[in-house]
């Protein structure tokens, strides 16, 4: 069973149910909602979709809204720009027809960026170089040239930005995702601690029901990272516009490093855009695109992430087929432990998870069930980046179900709790009825056992009955 999670952004040729549930079948974990694209009309009936389908299908299939975020970006106007040509950019004047200069809607353009320092336009495509400031406008050398239409992306590489964590837009669709159910949030450009808990704030008691995901996508994000994983449930490695922001020669470090601290503290992690990019025209991945997967599945990652390659591509089933079989064929390779083996915690229910695991492992066993209501343990076992046995997770609580397919190796199930002695022999028939266990086999249980004045946890080691 595939312990790599694969999110699935949903678009123009997913959107049919008949789609979704192809790309269920294919191997999708996670149904993306990018927030930047289309409207609360188009998406709602698209998250109705993935919720009848979750009433049709064996495992679950999980909710994540991805927030637009702040951004910058040019006037209407399109200039054609020359390598070597000085140009004026002004933060005034967007309406003027008659401009010559190119405007950038961003009012604190000239305080946030340094002579010498760089603006970047359109993914990178377009780079201009800063010469000299004036009060609303700056002189810029044109180092790589080109076409630019209006209301092109602008990125200003290595610039503190005085842009709000969450804008009003953002704030009514993560509204908008409460009310849809959505499992995950994941929150654009997070760059200090503060951000998090601004959207903390926000969810209050809702909170609790959603998990928090920061997208690390410039400079600021990578300075403070220790801080944002601590506040937030997982990081998103969004290489997107981080490799426009820092120098892209960083970029596999930086993503090292984030799967390595989520790791060490117990958080999730996802790798994202151009994992299959060439697949959007071409029906196999490219030798580079199949080794970037391998890393980031070596590296510890809960999910890997398709963008246009499920939106707009023309082989959105390939492309996951592709992602499951390279996953678990770089699964099937002995573990290097990433970052697991220095895991920091002092909860108890991880010190739990960590034996079991160990135990399991040890013992050659067919593989680990958790019993857990909140989800909680489970994610303390995929804290452990198992490998040499499959984990079973039972929950009777839906939020949970649908949160655990985020956690690396956990195969979640939904089952009603009884008395414990109970619960443990419905999860066995569970297991039994999908050909994915056998009687005999032997399992090691976390759970809770019934003594004289309630329960306390156990692990057990029990064959299937």
């Amino acid at each position: 069973m595939i312990k790599t999670k694969i999110v699935c952004t949903i678009g123009p040729v997913s959107e049919s149910y008949e789609m979704l549930y192809n790309m269920y079948k294919a191997g999708m974990n996670i149904a993306r909602f990018n927030m930047s694209h289309g409207d609360h009309a188009s998406h709602s009936i698209i998250m109705n979709r993935v919720h009848e389908l979750n009433r049709n299908i064996e495992f679950p299939v999980g909710l994540l809204l991805d927030t637009k975020g702040p951004e910058i970006r040019t006037g209407n106007s399109d200039f054609d720009l020359k390598e070597g040509d000085v140009v004026e950019v002004s933060v005034e004047g967007e309406e003027d027809p008659t401009r010559t200069s190119l405007y950038v809607g961003y009012p604190d353009l000239i305080k946030s960026v340094e002579v010498g320092g760089r603006l970047t336009i359109d993914n990178g495509l377009i780079n201009l170089e800063i010469l000299d400031k004036q009060k609303t406008s700056m002189n810029c050398k044109v180092l790589d040239g080109g076409y630019i239409k209006g209301r092109r992306h602008v990125n200003l590489p290595g610039a503190d930005v005085n842009l709000p964590s969450i804008t009003e837009k953002d704030r009514e669709d993560i509204l908008f995702g409460l009310e849809h159910d959505v499992d995950f949030i994941a929150l654009s450009f997070v760059r200090t601690g503060e951000n998090i808990l601004e959207l903390k704030e926000l969810l209050g008691d809702r909170g609790k029901q959603v998990k928090i995901i920061a997208k690390i996508e410039n400079q600021q994000g990578v300075d403070n990272l220790e801080d944002i994983v601590q506040e937030s449930d997982g990081i998103m490695v969004a290489r997107g516009d981080l490799g426009v922001e820092v120098n892209i020669e960083d970029l596999p470090h930086i993503q090292r490093r984030i799967a390595y601290l989520c790791g060490r503290n117990g958080k999730r992690v996802i790798v994202a855009t151009h994992l299959l990019e060439s697949m959007i025209d071409n029906p196999i991945p490219t030798r580079a695109e199949v080794t970037d997967v391998a890393n980031a599945v070596h590296e510890d990652a809960d999910a890997v992430m398709l963008s246009g390659e499920t939106t707009v591509g023309k082989y959105p089933l390939k492309c996951i087929e592709h992602l499951a079989k390279m996953a678990i064929k770089t699964e099937s390779y002995p573990s290097v432990q990433f970052a697991a083996r220095e895991l920091v915690s002092e909860n108890k229910k991880q010190h739990i998870a960590n034996s079991a695991v160990r135990l399991a492992r040890q013992l050659k066993c067919k593989g680990l069930v958790v019993i857990t209501r909140s989800g909680r343990s489970a994610e303390c076992v995929s804290n452990c980046r198992t490998f040499g046995f499959d984990t079973f997770a039972f929950t009777n609580n839906q939020k949970s179900y649908r949160m655990m397919t985020l956690m690396r190796s956990i195969n979640p199930f939904q089952i009603e709790f009884e008395d414990p002695e109970e619960t443990i022999a419905t999860a066995f028939s569970v297991l039994k009825e999908r050909q994915i266990a056998h009687k005999g086999d032997q399992m090691v249980i976390i759970s809770d056992v019934r003594v004289e004045n309630g329960t306390i946890d156990s692990i057990q080691v029990r064959p299937v009955y």
